[in-house]
């Protein structure tokens, strides 16, 4: 019954950060990688440890090619930067070349009768691979990836409908799939800001795998949602009429919050352990999937079933 009574702090606490991700989307907005705006990614690795990031960007800057230097693994970059001439190409790859040192060896060569030795330079960086995405693909991706994550809403949206449909009192089968939209929004939204705020001072960048957290963050979250919802309309059958509407959801959150904490706790944790130790192109995958499942770990208990209770005094006042 505490988050019940108290819910007008959570919704304070949940308009804050809606809001203010919602300010630093609209003032820095979303670095986007060339899956959505399209350019060149270079690969490459040094075989005799890389330079330093600020190195690289150093000597990459005065190339003009608006260059994002991204650590891959322990002696990888990856160079993201506009679309690249074959002339451009051969300056970066050239400039990158200049950063380390090439590795030396030595072999044994017979000169007539005599044996004397050959040294051999090879280059300490190399070329992993080399891709370009047109404007046109990447205008095509980040609007299938739109696309994408509203029919994901609709069809959580359409099936609470319908699971819920022989609820109708004290509040209407309808009414559950606007809460789940409203807490599914909040659990986009959060991500999105925290990035915004990250790919302006750090430059973090979103991609199509971004797009896909998002769409496991719906559907982590509507499960929990779910979970809740679920017990609300188990109580109600239960004791129907018997207790207050507000007492049967507090009483259903208590009874469903140690499993959605145990649940989301262990994913948590198996998601920290990537970030930290997996590789540098899941990191962004795992931090965006940790703040939308912790999002919506939130929400389910604190925000989605204490609006149930809103909206159903709500409807008392309506009636009066």
């Amino acid at each position: 019954m505490f988050i019940v009574k108290y819910r007008p702090i959570f919704y304070i606490f949940s308009g804050i950060l809606v809001a203010g991700s919602i300010i630093a989307m609209l003032v820095w907005g979303l670095n986007s990688s060339i899956d959505f705006k399209g350019g060149s990614l270079l690969e490459v690795s040094y075989t005799n440890g890389r330079p330093s990031q600020d190195v690289v960007v150093s000597a990459v800057a005065p190339l003009n090619l608006s260059a994002s230097v991204i650590p891959s693994a322990s002696n990888e970059y990856d160079i993201r930067t506009i679309t690249l001439t074959d002339d451009q190409k051969n300056s970066l790859i050239s400039v990158l070349t200049a950063l380390e040192p090439a590795s030396t060896s030595t072999m044994p060569i017979m000169i007539g009768s005599t044996t004397a030795t050959a040294t051999i330079s090879s280059p300490s960086m190399q070329v992993d691979g080399f891709n370009t995405i047109g404007p046109v693909l990447g205008a095509e991706a980040a609007w299938k990836s739109i696309v994408a994550v509203v029919l994901v809403i609709l069809a959580i949206v359409l099936f609470i409908a319908w699971a819920f449909r022989k609820v109708s009192e004290p509040v209407s089968s309808w009414k559950y799939g606007i809460v789940a939209i409203i807490d599914l929004v909040h659990n986009i939204v959060i991500p999105l800001g925290v990035f915004a705020v990250l790919g302006h001072f750090y430059g973090y960048e979103v991609d199509t795998l971004f797009v896909t957290s998002l769409l496991v963050i719906l559907g982590f979250s509507v499960h929990d949602t779910i979970v809740v919802f679920d017990r609300i309309r188990e109580n109600l059958r239960v004791m129907p009429g018997s207790k207050p509407f507000s007492e049967i959801v507090g009483t259903s959150i208590n009874q469903t919050f140690v499993r959605s904490i145990n649940t989301s706790l262990t994913t948590l944790f198996a998601l920290a352990v990537l970030y930290f130790v997996g590789g540098a192109s899941t990191q962004h995958f795992s931090l965006s999937l940790i703040i939308g499942i912790a999002a919506g770990t939130y929400a389910s208990i604190c925000l989605g079933s204490p609006l149930l209770v809103t909206l159903e005094k709500w409807q008392k006042k309506g009636k009066k």
